[in-house]
């Protein structure tokens, strides 16, 4: 396989070529295909942007006829049919029926561009600087979002220039079980010499992906909510990762009850892997001036067309919420099978997720890399998260086969009963 030109190109900041490291050609569904024809099923799907999977038929579908129309691809903000379709169709298929009101601002095409716009716009609507945040969060590398993003790798990327604008607190189950962390935030909060300035915003991921798979418990979230409501404190949720689908509600939100202020989306957004980011806020806090807060390629009409196809085949009713549901219990079992037998081995393993949003925690990161590089020999893409790289992390397509989700789960046990066994 031919690679000296893309070693020898590429910047040494690549990261997933050098544990997936062949050339790919290929995707449909669940699967990839590399130049030698060796297929291999996709348990990273893009790091969560392909919940829908690869070259998903109606959404290709969609996003050719556009292009044969000769539509409009690039507009900067410009109105076009795609746009207005989408904005219509998140209204009627999204936001009414959970009885949401937002404005959408459409930033740059990430995440990061989304969390940059959000925090922003938390700090112009209420005249405060401070953003709260939690211990293993990630929000983004570029320095806003890289502020409120924990982990320590990503931070010593700046040159020396030191983040700012944000405090860190811990995040549930952070101080271990039976500690409430958010006694500590109300606690600062009540103290006017505890240090913490009132935030303006706090961001928070219901289920932390770079972090582990770590999710908050449903009455912490609530807690959290009240709390910010009590204090005037605009709540943010980052569903950049966790949303459009993958916690089994389209917003990750949705299984605590509750309505945050502001929302970023962005990975699975356009449903094709197209880059495609907004920003939800309630009408209220709409403060931008015409053009204060833009990019080149805010409004991407080509994931406008395939985010649409996408909301309408998957959101239409509750099979796809249902069929989440069904695959995350499969994928939670047997997660739970496997920590037990590692645990039996001397190597303590737990499991945790919500939905199809799963890690199986193996202690170290040098654990997991051994299953993980084993997996991949053995035709198996499944990547590891958290502060050590300890979780290995399932974000399969949420519209897997299950023939393909069980094999590829039969490859991962295989896997560590070939290293371990």
């Amino acid at each position: 396989m031919q690679t000296q030109i893309l070693e020898q190109m590429e910047s040494e900041v690549r990261t997933y070529s050098r544990s997936f490291p062949v050339v790919l050609t290929k995707a449909q569904g669940a699967r990839l295909t590399d130049e030698s024809g060796k297929v291999y099923i996709d348990f990273l799907a893009g790091a969560g942007t392909l919940n829908y999977g690869h070259n998903h038929p109606k959404l290709k579908k969609a996003m050719i006829e556009y292009l044969a129309d000769d539509g409009i691809v690039h507009g900067l903000d410009m109105w076009t049919k795609a746009k207005r379709e989408y904005l219509e169709t998140l209204d009627e298929l999204i936001l009414k029926p959970r009885g949401l009101e937002y404005k959408v601002h459409l930033p740059g095409p990430t995440g990061t561009n989304a969390v940059e716009a959000a925090i922003r716009l938390a700090r112009v609507a209420t005249g405060r600087h401070n953003i709260v945040t939690f211990t293993n969060g990630f929000h983004g590398v570029t320095m806003g979002a890289l502020a409120t993003t924990g982990n320590r790798k990503f931070r010593e990327a700046t040159g020396g220039i030191p983040t700012q604008g944000a405090a860190f607190l811990p995040f549930d189950g952070y101080l271990g079980e039976g500690v409430d962390t958010l006694d500590y935030f109300e606690k600062m909060l009540g103290d006017n010499s505890s240090g913490l300035d009132i935030p303006a915003a706090v961001i928070i991921e219901t289920v932390q992906g770079e972090g582990g798979i770590n999710p908050a418990g449903i009455e912490w979230l609530k807690r959290l909510e009240q709390i910010c409501r009590d204090h005037h404190i605009l709540l943010i949720i980052d569903d950049i990762q966790a949303g459009c689908g993958r916690t089994g509600k389209f917003f990750s939100f949705e299984h605590a009850g509750l309505k945050p202020d502001i929302v970023t989306n962005s990975k699975s957004l356009s449903g094709f892997g197209l880059p495609f980011a907004h920003v939800l806020m309630r009408p209220e806090l709409d403060k931008w001036k015409p053009g204060q807060y833009n990019g080149t390629f805010r409004g991407f009409n080509l994931a406008f067309t395939t985010a649409t196809a996408a909301m309408r085949e998957f959101w239409s009713d509750d099979k796809l919420e249902r069929d989440v549901t069904r695959k995350g219990r499969i994928v939670e079992e047997r997660f739970q099978q496997l920590a037990e037998w590692l645990t039996e081995k001397g190597i303590p393993a737990s499991e945790r997720g919500r939905g199809l949003m799963r890690a199986l925690d193996v202690g170290t990161g040098d654990i997991a890399d051994k299953i993980t590089e084993e997996a991949f020999q053995r035709g198996l893409i499944i990547e590891t998260s958290g502060h050590d790289g300890q979780a290995i992390k399932c974000l399969c397509p949420l519209t897997i086969s299950d023939e393909d989700l069980l094999e590829g789960l039969d490859i991962l046990e295989a896997s560590i009963k070939h290293v371990f066994g």
